[in-house]
Order: C-alpha cells, then structure tokens, then sequence
C-alpha cells in the first residue's frame, strides 16, 4: 500500500485481518527505511503497529479521542492520518513533530512529551464529553513504564472512584527508556506469566502493600476477603479493586485478539482497562533484541547491520559527567547517584555498574527521587540526582518544599540544559534557571566547557551548605584539553577569559564560542575592544566583579542559552537595580519568551538571534548610547 496516499484512517475500518496484516508490515518496513534516515523513535512505534491499526479501526477520530501518553509512540497514528508525506521532515526544522502537536492534526488532542499524563487528560476530556451529552469515545493508551509515574497512579484512583467512561489501553511491553522498575512493575509481570489465574495470594498482598498511595486501601481490601476464591483466581485484580474493569493479558500483535478486547472495551460502560502485551522494536531484530534503550530514540542508521551512525569527536558532557562522579566515589562513600528511569540518557548505567549499591533508578518518579535524595542528605549522604533539564520540572514542589526550605545538601545535576533540537518544545531545558534562582539556598553554576564541566562536578560534590546545581547541555565538548587533577572551584567568582575596554559580554555556558567569534569581529570589523567573562555562576552573581563592571561604566550584554523570563540575565538586572546602579547600560540575548519548537540547534539559533553576527549588532547597538550618556 502507498503509504504517502493515506488522508484519513476511516477507511481503515472496512479492511479485513489480512489487509490489515499486509498495512501493518507496510508500516514496518515504511518506519525502518525512513527513520534510517532521519532517526527518531524507531523501537516504540514498531511495537505498537497492530495496536494502532486496532484502535482507528474502532475509534472515529477526531469526532473518538485518542490520548497518547508520552506521545513518542505515534508514528503510526500519524502516518494513518494522513501524514506519511512528510516524514522526510521528521523533527528537523519546521517539519514534522516528533510527538503529537495538535496544529498538525485535527487526530491529535493532546499534546505530550512528558509522561503519565493521558490518563488525567482523558478524564478530563470524558468528564466534559458526558457534561455536554454527546456520545464520542474516550481512550488514553499508556506504557507500563509511564503507569508508574505518581500522576497516572493519581488518575488511576480518581478514575475509579468516579467510574468515568472511558478505556485505558495498558501497552505493556516491559520497557520504558530504560527497563522498568517497581512494585507496580513487579505486579505486572506476574500478569503477564500468569494469564488469567493468581497462583500465590500472598505474594500480591506483599506486592501491594508496597505501592505508594494504593497500599493501604487494597491490603485491608486483601485482608478482608483473604479467603476468597476470587483473590485466588482473577489476575487483575489489582485494577479490579481501584474501580476498573480488566481485560487481559492480550497479544498486541494479534488482531484478532486486539479486536475482540478492545471492542468489548469500548462497549462497557464505566472505566476500563486492557492490558496489551507488545514487543518494543518488533519486526526488526536489533530493535528487538535491545535491552540498553539504544533503539529508544537514536540518529540514523544502516538497515542491513543496525549500526547506529555516530560521528566520532570529544566526550559527551554526560560521559564527562559520569566519569568525573565515578572518580569522585571512588574515594568518597558518602557519594550516591540517583536517576528517574533514565540510566543511560545520564550515563549513570555505568556508575552503577561499578557502584550497585550507591545507585537507584527509582523510575518515572521525579518527585520521589528529589524527596529521596533529600533524605539521604538528612544522614550525612551526598544524592547526586541526575536528570534533565524539563524532567525536573515535575518535581518543583519537592525542590520548594523538601530540599531548599531544608537546605539541604542535594547535588542536581541538570542534564540537556539549553536547546536540546529535534524533541522540541517539550524538551528544551531553558527554564531550569529561572524556575531554580527564585528558590533560597539554591545555587547554579554552569560550565563553558568539559574541563570546566568536571572541575564543578567535584567542587558541587565537595559543597555542604545546601542545595547545588550544575546544567550542562546536551552533545559533545569541544575536545579542550582535561586537567588530570580536579580542583574546587570558588562558588560565585567568575572568570575573565578576554580582557577588553569598551564593552563586556557577560556569557553564561554554552554562549562562550559564540560571544568570542563575536568579540574577533567586532575588533577586526570595528575596532571594538570586547571583555568577555565565563560567568561560572547565576547564583550567586560575582558581586565584587559586577561592582567592578559599574564603577568602569562598561556596557554589559549579557548572553545565555535560557529564558529571558528570569534568568541569567535578569539576575544580572535585579543585582544593578538592587544596589542603586541606575547609569549603566545593559541589555540582555536569551530565549524568547516563546516554545521553542524541533529542529537542530543551529537552525534554532538563527531563529531566535543567538548568533555571532546578532551578537554583533548588539554590542554595536550598545557603544553609542554609551558614548551619549557619558
């Protein structure tokens, strides 16, 4: 089947099983050659071929909603509602969106990047379905890895006690990034090898009593009616007793199976749930086979070996990151890692392989992970939580309330901070400053490179006066030369790295290679002087210098790779306004106060001016009104 000719899914619901077979396999061998090509998430969209085709087989979209958790998995959604044509553009710039984007497609109705979240919205969109009177389908599909993030686990328990209409498809395939861990997890593995009969009783009490939230209620439940037939005998229990109807396990790879379930689903009333079981990466042997997350989400590759295709050149800070922190544990026991379901993304796999018991992956669960690490710090622990950047956005309350208002020796380090290209809006880590300097005891330190990069990892390691921050971004170094020996870095100076008279370039992070091709040009170009100053710190600010900077009178620009919205550059406002120092001339090149969407990240540096040739026109901008006012 031509692929590129499909404009809409209705006519998905007249084929027969084989049509569908033959549509299925089309799909694979569709997303096998193009992502080759342009990367992308290869593994969970050929895991859910068969899923998909089942559900536009029984749903109507748009009038039928389709809530796709995490959202990585609709590849095939997208290539059955009309979108195929474009693959060529997938995540490149102003192309087509990794995730679904609801100006793309009036089939997409909620826009994710983040998991755990469609179960909540599809209540929402249910509650307001039954409020208005109309009779369209609600279904949130959901991975096993996302239903143990606390949000769907929150839904869970609303859903049920509300008896919301509507079916929440369980795509269980064992995985999420990174192999699932848990109670809950453990809970659906015995589903999964059981079928339909509960062997041990006991086990399942111990397994549920364990589980945040749900424990207490569902083991009284148990112990009630411990002597019943039913504990005995019915799998699904577990969602039985949270108000669900359960169907399952069924093969996600099986139409026929996939069909009948679902459409009895779809046609009871009150919430229920499906527990499919899929195979990540199926139809593709080293997709297959993975068991690292490397077919996750990756670049291109070669069809015929699975290669991935790397380009070689320096470390990833990341690698840096996790090396400098082995180095470190090595010799400080007190030190112990921490990651939400992301051990390989931080490279953290390798810590723990040397380190077992100095390093926990606690799952989708940032909120815990932030609170947890603040317990270890109340007995003398030094938690290194690694995560990125717009994942430890979930956990802001716990940031608030469990670790700054403690002040607590926590060390975060911020993964992807800055642009992060082809995920998009819901992953660009440009608001960490912003969301972190407002918090007391908090500090942010930012390095200008790798070698900058490990000496901050030790001086946060070695910091005790409460919580640290280190963002870093996303790729590889620039291949600078590594000091063999780590020193600790003075918290709050920064650092002059081009000595200049006309004006200064206050550069946080990765702005330094831009702000130097900068500095070259306006000397050659226009005989302008530039200082430019790795500022190491957003918080604290180095007083002593930005007092130095005022007393000059030197024009100041500031430029980082986050949200104007207060950030770096506004700390550097606050800090002149607060001190009285109304005469000197600042401006400020960041983010936008806009999402910035896919593409790589040159291309999104040219969209929103951070270049050198802008730079340029800035400083040029900025000699003038000095030279007015003086």
């Amino acid at each position: 089947m031509d692929l590129k000719s499909i404009k809409d899914p209705e006519f998905i619901q007249a084929c027969n099983r084989k049509e569908l077979l033959d549509i299925a396999q089309d799909i694979r061998e569709f997303l096998i050659h193009q992502l080759s090509v342009t990367g992308g998430h290869l593994g969970p969209n050929l895991g859910v071929v068969e899923l998909t085709l089942a559900l536009h087989s029984l749903y109507q979209t748009p009038k039928d909603k389709l809530v796709w958790d995490v959202g990585h998995q609709t590849y095939v959604h997208k290539i059955l509602t009309g979108r195929a044509d474009q693959f060529d553009t997938l995540r490149k710039y102003r192309g087509l969106c990794g995730f679904p984007k609801r100006n793309e497609s009036v089939h997409d109705v909620w826009e994710t990047g983040h998991s755990s979240t469609s179960l909540s919205a599809a209540m929402g969109m249910a509650v307001a379905r039954d409020i208005k009177g109309t009779d369209d389908q609600v279904a949130a599909i959901i991975g096993d890895g996302a239903l143990t993030g606390g949000m769907a686990l929150e839904a869970l328990n609303n859903i049920g006690h509300q008896q919301t209409d509507l079916t929440i498809v369980l795509n269980d395939n064992e995985m999420s990034i990174a192999p699932n861990v848990g109670a809950l997890h453990s809970i659906l593995g015995r589903l999964r090898t059981m079928g339909r009969y509960q062997k041990v009783k006991d086990d399942l009490e111990f397994l549920i009593k364990k589980i945040p939230a749900f424990g207490g209620r569902l083991a009284s439940t148990a112990e009630r009616v411990k002597d019943s037939l039913k504990y005995l005998l019915v799998s699904g229990m577990f969602f039985e007793e949270l108000g669900f109807t359960y169907l399952g396990p069924v093969d996600g790879h099986d139409f026929d199976d996939l069909m009948s379930n679902l459409r009895y689903a779809r046609d009871t009333k009150g919430p229920v749930i499906v527990h499919v079981l899929t195979k990540k990466g199926k139809g593709y042997a080293p997709a297959e086979n993975d068991a690292k997350g490397t077919w996750h989400g990756l670049g291109p590759y070669k069809i015929e070996s699975g290669e991935v295709v790397k380009k070689p050149g320096p470390p990833a800070y990341s690698a840096v990151f996790s090396s400098t922190l082995q180095k470190i544990a090595s010799n400080d026991k007190r030190v112990v890692a921490l990651t939400a379901a992301m051990p390989g993304g931080t490279k953290l796999d390798q810590f723990g392989a040397e380190f077992p018991n100095r390093m926990f992956d606690v799952g989708i669960a940032e909120q815990h992970a932030t609170t947890m690490a603040g317990g270890l710090a109340t007995q003398g622990m030094k938690p290194v939580f690694a995560v990125y950047s717009t994942f430890l956005q979930r956990g802001y309350d716990q940031l608030v309330h469990d670790i700054c208002r403690q002040n607590l020796n926590v060390f975060f380090a911020i993964d992807r901070a800055g642009l992060v290209g082809a995920d998009g809006e819901t992953h660009q880590g440009v608001f960490d400053i912003a969301y972190l300097r407002s918090l007391p005891n908090m500090k942010i330190l930012m390095p200008k490179d790798e070698n900058d990069l490990q000496h901050m990892i030790y001086t946060a390691v070695q910091y005790d006066d409460g919580p640290i921050a280190v963002r870093y971004p996303r790729g590889n170094g620039y291949g600078v030369e590594m000091d063999e020996e780590l020193k600790e870095l003075e918290i709050g100076k920064w650092e002059i790295v081009r000595d200049g008279k006309d004006v200064t370039i206050l550069s946080f992070g990765t702005m330094l290679p831009i702000a130097q091709v900068a500095a070259d040009n306006l000397e050659t170009e226009q005989n302008v002087d530039v200082r430019i100053v790795n500022a190491r710190s957003a918080k604290p600010l180095d007083d002593e210098m930005l007092k130095e900077l005022h007393e000059e009178n030197h024009p100041i620009l500031t430029l980082e790779e986050a949200s104007l919205k207060g950030s770096f550059g506004s700390a550097v406002l606050e800090h002149f306004h607060d001190n009285g120092w109304h005469h000197s001339v600042i401006e400020r090149m960041g983010i936008p106060d806009w999402y910035i969407e896919h593409g790589s990240v040159p291309e999104l540096y040219e969209e929103i001016g951070l270049t050198p040739e802008e730079v340029s026109k800035r400083v040029q901008a900025l000699i003038p009104r000095k030279q007015k006012r003086a």
